[in-house]
């Protein structure tokens, strides 16, 4: 009885981050099948040592394990790539028929940020995905990649700032694209 009590109690508390966790495992590896298989690595390993979990910050202990198994595979596999390209679906794009210029513009905009994105170092683009996309406040990321609150900060700023830049880059690049062609 105890070992399914245990069970559901790591469901209840695991599955509503299974979407952050594939997120962050996604940005890391760079590939969705081997995403999955990190992810479902990372809660086979949570699930082993759910015992040794004291309460605290559930969805920062999780993540932690995520991002550590996914470093582990990249080492073994040598694939630790600091840019990819990347065959992304799109999150959470509203589909508007109605106006199929706007959902054209909406795609090239997110695949430009993906692909700004993914230009980042991983230092800068692991601490941008965690803040930017999963939401997690500044103290939680220091949990997650184990640094100190103020280093997060620095490399949250330093990502933000060559992200801006990428983006301010791959913008004026598709401006002088689009004059020369109306030229």
């Amino acid at each position: 009885m105890a070992v399914q009590s245990k069970v559901v109690r790591f469901e209840e508390m695991a599955l509503p981050h299974l979407g952050a966790a594939y997120n962050l495992a996604r940005w890391l590896v760079h590939n969705d099948h081997d995403a999955e298989d990190m992810v479902q690595e990372s809660y086979l390993r949570a699930f082993k040592f759910f015992g040794g979990y004291y309460g605290g910050d559930f969805r920062a202990w999780l993540l932690t394990i995520v991002r550590n198994t996914c470093y582990t595979w990249l080492q073994h596999n040598r694939m630790f790539r600091q840019a990819e390209s990347i065959d992304d679906k799109l999150d959470e794009l509203e589909a508007d028929f109605a106006d199929p210029e706007l959902l054209l513009l909406r795609n090239i905009d997110s695949q430009i940020v993906r692909q700004a994105l993914q230009e980042l170092p991983v230092e800068f683009r692991e601490v941008v995905v965690l803040r930017e996309m999963e939401g997690l406040s500044y103290k939680e990321i220091a949990t997650v990649v184990d640094l100190p609150l103020g280093t997060v900060m620095s490399r949250l700023a330093r990502g933000r700032k060559r992200l801006h830049s990428l983006l301010a880059n791959r913008m004026g690049k598709e401006a002088r694209v689009e004059l020369s062609a109306n030229a």
